[in-house]
């Protein structure tokens, strides 16, 4: 495809080595074509088992972990790989993710990229020592001090939606952290980070064993990971369901683990709100990358009294986007990963017609596609709040509204979930603003179309959306343990 890919299929990279996989190679497809792409090594259990040992032999054996200086300069240097190879990374990210051309100019691939300089920054000005001063406990005098270190091996695994933007969001603290890191993407999207290998050992003076990426399509191999004694931690970001199985399989050695998994947040609109703006803009975010984003606010709340405008807005909004190449600048809605994923949005679809629900706009396959794995972006009406298609993540560009009774009621509705992810709300008084934003029990709130997203935030949700938060200092220190040593005052 481009010179970051080997004719062959791109390899593993373990122990500081780019090596074939010991089952052979996997086809990655291009989702909006259905064209395989190429390849990728595809590894054996022996693949993992010898990546998690380069990982602990160098954390155990080198200076990585203490060496703050050397970490941020190694970090730049991917940062600057990438970088100087944005063009050949930006045709495999919208060929294997399907990712609107567009996107790669934010979320999917240069803001993850220029993001690295922050946990490059945080390796070289976090306080690593706090002095806690002086106690004294049965007439000892001792100096206190907290030290922070390296948690140790890390086993990460990641999804498909934004590739490089939570490969990258895991790595790049992890490392930065002193920690060393065995990656095991999602097989949809193996390039998106099988190519950082080359560039890790061509042009980066990361230690071999730092890190390890291993492409596969068998899911067996994320459990070896995770239930493996030698891996210190798992950072996983997925499904909820997947989310259990992980904290299962580390729970016997009481092995720390992140989890960042689904989302069904709600966009609040009070009824002071401009009803149509919001609703047109829930609309559309719904339908950027095919709604294939863990916090969109896929359940729009808006004022019974209103309920009708906001319907015909959100539909006119949806009406206009269409499921298109996503190699075309103009493009917001590309394809859906797979033909697996397509099969689960259209039986959603067809469970949302089961149970009442009146498709406004969308609602199937684009009759101008006969290929590559497309859904028209879909307005829900007439649905409530328990609905089916109202509280599962559909993962596609579908959006469900449903009327509340005001703003006490729009909360209550909006905690009615399993999730906690995100949400939105819209109004024009602050103080009902505020008092809405205090009791959404979520991880991240956007008021009248603020951003959150940014290096120096973190990301996470509460009840089944995850355990911990990505990003920020909160997400650096998720890779750190702390230590107290008390010495003689």
């Amino acid at each position: 495809m481009n010179d970051l890919v080997p004719a062959e299929g791109t390899p593993l990279l373990i122990g500081g080595k780019l090596v074939p996989g010991g089952s052979g190679v996997f086809a990655t497809i291009n989702p909006a074509t259905e064209e395989v792409l190429g390849h990728a090594a595809n590894a054996s259990a022996d693949d993992m088992d010898a990546a998690i040992n380069a990982a602990r032999t160098a954390f155990d054996t080198t200076e990585w972990s203490r060496d703050h200086a050397f970490r941020a300069h190694c970090v730049r240097q991917l940062r600057g790989a990438m970088q100087n190879r944005i063009d050949e990374l930006r045709e495999i990210t919208v060929g294997e993710v399907g990712a609107p051309v567009m996107l790669t100019s934010g979320p999917q691939l240069e803001g993850p990229i220029a993001d690295l300089s922050f946990a490059a920054d945080l390796s070289e000005n976090y306080s690593w020592k706090t002095d806690l001063g002086d106690a004294e406990q049965m007439g000892i005098n001792s100096r206190r001090t907290v030290r922070r270190e390296a948690v140790g091996v890390v086993g990460a695994i990641t999804p498909w939606n934004f590739p490089h933007q939570i490969n990258l969001a895991k790595l790049g603290p992890a490392l930065a952290a002193g920690n060393t890191v065995v990656l095991k993407p999602a097989p949809d999207t193996p390039w998106c980070a099988a190519v950082l290998g080359s560039l890790i050992v061509e042009h980066t003076d990361i230690p071999a064993g730092v890190i390890n990426i291993v492409t596969s399509d068998n899911h067996a191999l994320g459990a070896q990971l995770v239930e493996d004694p030698r891996v210190d931690m798992v950072t996983f970001t997925g499904s909820t369901r997947t989310g259990r199985s992980v904290m299962a399989g580390a729970a016997p050695m009481i092995k720390r683990t992140f989890l960042e998994l689904g989302g069904k947040s709600a966009a609040i609109v009070l009824d002071d709100a401009d009803i149509a703006a919001a609703a047109s803009y829930t609309a559309f975010s719904v339908a950027i990358h095919a709604g294939q984003g863990c916090a969109l606010t896929t359940r729009l709340l808006v004022p019974r009294s209103a309920y009708d405008d906001a319907v015909a807005a959100a539909a006119a909004a949806m009406s206009g986007i269409r499921a298109g190449d996503p190699t075309k600048p103009g493009t917001i809605c590309g394809p859906l990963i797979s033909a697996a994923q397509r099969d689960r949005v259209e039986r959603y679809l067809d469970i949302a017609r089961s149970e009442g629900g009146r498709i406004v706009t969308g609602g199937g396959r684009p009759a101008s596609r006969d290929r590559g794995y497309f859904i028209e972006p879909t307005v829900i009406a007439d649905l409530g709040n328990t609905s089916t298609v109202a509280q599962e993540e559909i993962f596609g560009p579908v959006l469900v509204v449903i009327a509340h009774d005001g703003d006490a009621d729009a909360v209550r509705m909006a905690n009615e979930s399993p999730y906690g992810l995100s949400g939105s709300v819209w109004g024009k008084d602050p103080d009902r603003i505020e008092k809405v934003v205090s009791g959404v029990r979520t991880g991240t709130l956007s008021v009248n179309g603020g951003l959150w997203y940014h290096a120096d935030a973190p990301f996470g949700g509460y009840k089944q959306s995850g355990i911990g938060r990505e990003m920020g200092v909160a997400g650096f220190e998720e890779y750190l343990e702390t230590k107290l040593v008390a010495t003689p005052a």
